[in-house]
């Protein structure tokens, strides 16, 4: 089923854009959340009228992430654990602990943000980027140091 977003959602696109979703999702949730609008000709002319309008908060929400971005772009998160003889870890850094490390410094992101490939298992430094925006990644690190 074809959709026309009305506010930004990460996972399908930017507001006014037109998106092909499921069925089920768009009668579901997309279309009672008011998050979008099917896409029939009637609506694609509402949605020209209002593209300007559009521009103005896609602009704010990228000033707003690039903002937040030159914040985090020199932060260091440190996270001890406990550790072998070989210098491995006995578990592993996930997302989840580089979320709440990054919360004692009064730095609050989701988990969906941190774009960790696979969990850390090794002392030492790692840069871990960290999406704010469709094209905003700035990247942390994150120092793995022993207890």
């Amino acid at each position: 089923m074809k959709v026309i977003l009305k506010e930004t959602i990460s996972s399908l696109g930017i507001i006014g854009s037109e998106v092909n979703v499921k069925n089920g999702y768009a009668r579901n949730y997309l279309l009672p959340q008011q998050k979008a609008v099917l896409a029939t000709p009637q609506n694609r002319r509402l949605i020209e009228k209002e593209k300007g309008k559009f521009d103005i908060q896609i602009a704010k929400e990228r000033e707003t992430a690039e903002v937040m971005a030159s914040s985090l772009k020199d932060v260091v998160c440190k996270i001890s654990g406990k550790i072998t003889d070989e210098d491995r870890l006995y578990g592993s850094v996930t997302a989840r602990d580089i979320i709440k490390a990054l919360a004692t410094q009064d730095i609050e992101v989701e988990k969906r943000m941190v774009l960790l490939k696979e969990p850390i298992k090794a002392l030492g430094a790692y840069k871990v980027p960290i999406r704010i925006y469709a094209d905003v990644e700035p990247e942390i690190t994150v120092e793995i140091v022993p207890e």
